[in-house]
């Protein structure tokens, strides 16, 4: 099987995807094949297709079918459990964690599965997308949004994964927007407390550029962990 991660962030629009996307053109021009899974995804256009999940398939060097990389795929943009609600659909930890095995399973020696939202989103009455993590067992890749307030959100969140028994395998500081104020003394607090490997600062890019973001990158923490 693979070497496999999950990527979770301190909460939802942090830049799960572009962060993602970019470890996925690093792990490639260090000469890996990869691929990616979002199993669930609540957002979809009138093809049923979620944006997030074009993005990894349009970054990874596996050609893989949509249903694969997004098996679940819930058209309203809302919490995934209320979608799956109105869609009158159960979701199950388990067999979200048998979709992600066809694709760790599948021929990529790089395989990142993303999350949805933050670690504790719903998916049904009694679990959440930790559960999904907690099942497959792997590292947990964790992409900070570096705005006001990330210190708190990355710490609860990286004591929640470690209490789930779970490795936090490495961090991402990632920018989606304007730069915050006293950014190097954020950066350099989260370097002190998460007590993982910065796999890299990428700053806000206008245009996005996947590629480039990747240059921003450090994978072999991951490689060698």
């Amino acid at each position: 099987m693979s070497k496999s991660w999950f990527v979770t962030g301190t909460d939802t629009e942090v830049g799960k995807t572009a962060v993602s996307c970019a470890l996925l053109h690093a792990a490639a021009n260090a000469g890996h094949r990869t691929a990616a899974v979002k199993p669930l995804a609540a957002g979809c256009d009138a093809r049923g297709q979620n944006a997030d999940a074009l993005q990894l398939m349009q970054s990874m060097t596996e050609v893989m079918d949509y249903e694969q990389v997004n098996p679940v795929a819930l058209g309203p943009a809302i919490a995934p459990h209320i979608a799956a609600q109105q869609a009158k659909r159960r979701l199950q930890a388990s067999r979200l964690a048998g979709l992600c095995r066809g694709v760790m399973m599948g021929g990529a020696d790089f395989v990142l599965i993303e999350g949805a939202g933050g670690w504790r989103v719903p998916i049904g009455p009694r679990e959440t997308l930790a559960d999904l993590a907690r099942e497959l067992q792997v590292g947990v890749i964790l992409v900070v949004a570096m705005r006001l307030g990330c210190i708190n959100h990355a710490l609860l969140t990286a004591e929640a994964i470690r209490r789930d028994g779970l490795h936090l395998a490495g961090w991402v500081a990632n920018q989606p927007s304007q730069r915050m104020d006293c950014h190097s003394e954020n950066l350099e607090t989260l370097r002190a407390l998460l007590g993982a490997p910065l796999l890299g600062e990428i700053p806000r890019l206008t245009p996005w550029d996947a590629k480039a973001a990747a240059e921003h990158l450090d994978i072999w923490p991951l490689l060698t962990d």
